[in-house]
């Protein structure tokens, strides 16, 4: 296999593509959808815009893409999360509320992207997809971390996407400014949020 300046032909369509990824993310952050375009987004990756259709078919399918990376870190800083914690809920709803606030603010186009994620059909059946295997997720952790007085499981599946929808919709307000709240109180409030469903019966 030829390789150019140290790197495989499979290595440099990986960096363009990544280098794309970026530019979208960025643009999304300073203008939102309308401003990721096959031309914009290029210059902002310094490609030649033959290089964005060697990946993407269109600016849907980046922006797409940059989601499916996003989405990706945000569940593996939540396992993470779960994984150096001990299964008291109060310590580990805590630890996993404070982790995604610190997901989606350490770098503002996170959530700038959050609140794009629902510019399009496609992106909305994305969205409800992550919600469900995130809804998921919030379910087990239920079971895991209050045993017998976890909620039956014909509520556990309700409870969790009650708390999953609530949680983005209300989190994506904050992040619009829309709520005149501190994070720490944004935190406490999650974590009440979250107690207290935990203790349908």
């Amino acid at each position: 296999m030829r390789t150019y300046g140290g790197a495989s032909p499979a290595e440099r369509r990986a960096k363009r593509r990544a280098a794309l990824c970026e530019a979208a993310l960025g643009l999304l952050a300073e203008g939102g959808w309308e401003r990721v375009t096959v031309r914009g987004v290029c210059t902002r990756a310094r490609l030649n815009d033959r290089y964005f259709y060697e990946s993407f078919r269109d600016p849907e399918a980046l922006v797409l893409a940059v989601r499916e990376q996003v989405t990706a870190q945000v569940f593996e800083t939540v396992t993470e999360t779960i994984r150096n914690t001990e299964p008291d809920p109060d310590v580990r709803v805590r630890a996993v509320v404070a982790a995604v606030i610190d997901f989606f603010t350490v770098d503002p186009r996170r959530g700038h992207l959050l609140l794009q994620s629902q510019a399009t059909d496609e992106l909305r059946r994305a969205r409800q997809a992550t919600v469900r295997v995130m809804a998921r997720l919030v379910a087990e952790q239920g079971v895991v971390m209050l045993g017998d007085e976890a909620p039956p499981e014909r509520d556990r599946e309700l409870a969790a996407l009650t708390l999953v929808h609530g949680t983005l919709e209300l989190f994506a307000s904050w992040l619009r400014g829309e709520l005149d709240v501190t994070r720490e109180h944004l935190t406490d409030f999650l974590v009440a949020m979250v107690r207290t469903t935990g203790g349908l019966r």
